[in-house]
């Protein structure tokens, strides 16, 4: 056997450092003050000159690399030339050391599918919330997320000028996670995350039923998972349509990776597959532990609110 890293390994070192890039894109146009915000279907539903130079630079970065891939990407921009400065080639040194596990080891191109958010939480991103905006890659193969990428843009920007912003944390289902310190909410309380922009009384109303000790509402799939594996948050609960596949993709491999869980509100898994539709229809619901307690205190009224798929 050759000592090159297997394909998924190369792949997951190519977006790491991708997502690198993105988000020093997504930094470099807030510096710039041009934002370039269009309104997709609403107020709530935005769009900006980051979230498609992102996304331009990481699925032309990776299919250049990986052509066999198949690539989705949510926002829905032109075929055009890509510019030169938005290409990566680099592969992170950190993630091609690691030993790939042995059920990912012969993967080919043709069987992973990339759901990609080049800018998740763009809402709070055009607003000055820069802690809830993260670049999120998702590698699934068989229908499951197997690995995730996720850039943080503005770590560390409350710290004040001078601080080195931007983090990007990892992690494979059967390798672990990297990036970050692993930590678990106190047992002791119930801390709910969940949407910040997009609530409505069915939200509310499961949260409420969850009987939580403090509620944390905050914008960015990426940025809830976050809290709930460094300890923030006890669940992510969002009882909506609201969400899409790209914005569960990454931060799920990474929750899975450290034996967390992400279902929609019936309990049942969502599927990656290329062929799937983009909604998380049912909602989402996302535990680091103790999940069947928070999946059992969903209400009735609620499940009737979102059809399982």
């Amino acid at each position: 056997m050759s000592g090159s890293p297997a394909l998924i390994m190369r792949l997951v070192a190519s977006a790491y450092t991708v997502a690198d890039k993105a988000g020093a894109i997504v930094r470099r146009v807030l510096h710039s003050g041009e934002l370039g915000i269009v309104e997709k279907t609403g107020v709530n539903d935005l769009q900006t000159l980051a979230d498609r130079l992102a996304q331009q630079c990481i699925c032309a970065s990776l299919s250049r690399h990986f052509p066999k891939i198949t690539i989705i990407a949510e926002e829905d921009l032109p075929a055009e030339e890509v510019r030169d400065d938005l290409s990566e080639t680099g592969q992170a040194e950190e993630v091609l050391s690691k030993t790939c596990p042995a059920e990912y080891s012969e993967l080919k191109e043709e069987e992973l599918v990339v759901w990609v958010d080049p800018l998740d939480g763009t809402k709070e991103y055009t607003e000055g919330l820069l802690d809830n905006v993260t670049v999120l890659i998702g590698i699934a193969y068989g229908g499951k997320a197997i690995a995730g990428v996720i850039n943080q843009p503005f770590y560390n920007y409350q710290l004040g000028e001078g601080a080195a912003l931007g983090r990007t944390i990892w992690g494979m289902v059967g390798l672990g996670t990297f990036g970050f310190q692993l930590q678990e909410a106190p047992a002791d309380r119930r801390i709910i995350t969940t949407t910040r922009s997009h609530s409505n009384k069915v939200v509310t109303d499961c949260v409420q039923a969850m009987e939580p000790h403090e509620v944390i509402r905050v914008g960015g799939a990426g940025n809830k998972i976050i809290q709930l594996v460094e300890g923030k948050a006890s669940a992510y609960a969002f009882a909506s349509p609201g969400c899409k596949k790209w914005d569960t993709c990454a931060p799920e491999a990474i929750l899975h990776a450290v034996g967390g869980k992400l279902t929609d509100m019936h309990g049942n898994a969502y599927r990656y597959d290329a062929n799937v539709k983009h909604m998380n229809s049912a909602g989402v619901l996302a535990t680091l532990r103790n999940h069947e307690y928070y999946a059992s205190r969903v209400p009735q009224s609620v499940l009737h609110a979102l059809k399982s798929d």
